[in-house]
């Protein structure tokens, strides 16, 4: 019988998004039960994209947290928790449980954002700020 194809990140990956995150859930702050989230959704039978499955596509959830998202896009989308196709996840910052809004970036890494450099680059305070660093195409 052959083995199932993985569509989801690699155990690197996760690692890399576990320790990012500290080993907590993005919404609620627990460490009990997490999972792994795609802020952009992978689709039926996963995605072709490369960077469906890089760190700044992927969040720490709990479990309860990561059904949550799904039950509640509205306030999903709004905090970045969730990304709208054709936005890349580079494109929308996210509200972690310490209350600040974060950059994802492809190598795993994150920037706080804050409330000055979100007006200066759109106007006003803002979760989607449009002037974050280019992320080559190949790293999408």
């Amino acid at each position: 019988m052959a083995s199932r194809r993985r569509t989801g990140p690699s155990d690197e990956v996760r690692t890399t998004v576990f320790d990012r995150d500290k080993h907590r859930c993005v919404r609620c702050g627990s460490g009990r039960n997490l999972t792994i989230h795609h802020r952009v959704n992978r689709g039926m039978g996963s995605s072709r994209e490369e960077w469906i499955n890089r760190p700044h596509n992927l969040l720490t959830a709990c479990h309860e947290c990561n059904m949550w998202f799904e039950d509640h896009p509205r306030e999903s989308y709004s905090e970045g928790w969730k990304v709208r196709r054709p936005m890349l996840p580079t494109e929308m910052t996210v509200l972690y449980p310490d209350g600040r809004q974060y950059v994802l970036f492809p190598d795993g890494t994150r920037a706080a954002v804050t409330a000055a450099s979100a007006a200066r680059s759109t106007g006003h305070p803002t979760r989607e700020v449009a002037t974050f660093p280019q992320v080559a195409p190949e790293l999408r």
